[in-house]
């Protein structure tokens, strides 16, 4: 077993991460299990308190590890990456991971269009939309919660039945024949709340990342779709062109 060298240049907590990731990535640790406490690790490496929790502030931004208050330090799940370079879906990211992706439709409803959505909507208010929130998930393990508005006038005939049964841009694409010209979305990181926790299986208070989505056919928004995604399991990248 890797042991921390005392006479090195290479600072102690450095050391101590590159053990604590070693044994990351060697798979002795593994997603969701808890590290040794604080005290453990000083009497473990002989080191003293104030390295071990610099050690851990940097594992824990660098995202190799999470807290939880009052119950401990555990390892990170692995992140999906997203690349936010041109239009995807949760579906068919996941099942370029190799995850079988499924959704649980957990509201549906048709309501009128109020002023603050009609404006984002480009409707009118009193327009007649769709209402609903999926749970998504990857191998049954909850992802990301989706609530999405889309109007009635564009997708008649629009069910909970059907979006139980097959992706949505599967439907719209299929049975409305809608060309997805382009999307739009801003991202805004948020502290996870008990109600989504709670559907997430995650905690409450832990970070997660808000994601607002604006689907264009042409100039017509055919929906809006407002997403939190756990903290924990998503990590985007964008690319920048000169």
């Amino acid at each position: 077993m890797k042991q921390i060298e005392k006479e090195s240049r290479i600072p102690l907590y450095y050391q101590l991460m590159d053990i604590i990731i070693e044994m990351i990535e060697a798979g002795n640790l593994k997603a969701d299990d808890k590290l040794p406490s604080e005290r453990e690790l000083c009497e473990k490496y002989d080191i003293s308190r104030s390295t071990v929790r610099q050690a851990i502030q940097e594992l824990e931004r660098e995202g190799y590890i999470y807290r939880i208050h009052g119950k401990g330090t555990f390892v990170s799940p692995e992140k999906f990456k997203q690349d936010l370079l041109k239009f995807y879906s949760f579906t068919e990211e996941m099942k370029k991971l190799g995850k079988v992706p499924t959704s649980k439709v957990l509201d549906f409803k048709i309501a009128k269009c109020n002023e603050k959505l009609a404006q984002k909507m480009r409707l009118n208010v009193h327009d007649e939309i769709y209402v609903f929130t999926r749970l998504r998930l990857a191998d049954g393990e909850p992802m990301m919660l989706e609530t999405s508005h889309v109007p009635c006038s564009r997708f008649p005939g629009l069910t909970k039945e059907k979006l139980e049964r097959r992706p949505m841009y599967d439907i719209f694409s299929e049975e409305y024949n809608t060309t997805f010209t382009f999307a739009e979305e801003i991202f805004q990181p948020v502290i996870t709340r008990e109600n989504e926790a709670k559907l997430l299986n995650y905690y409450e208070g832990l970070p997660s990342m808000m994601i607002e989505r604006f689907t264009y056919e042409k100039d017509t928004v055919i929906e809006y779709t407002k997403s939190v995604a756990r903290g924990d399991r998503f990590k985007y990248r964008v690319a920048l062109k000169r």
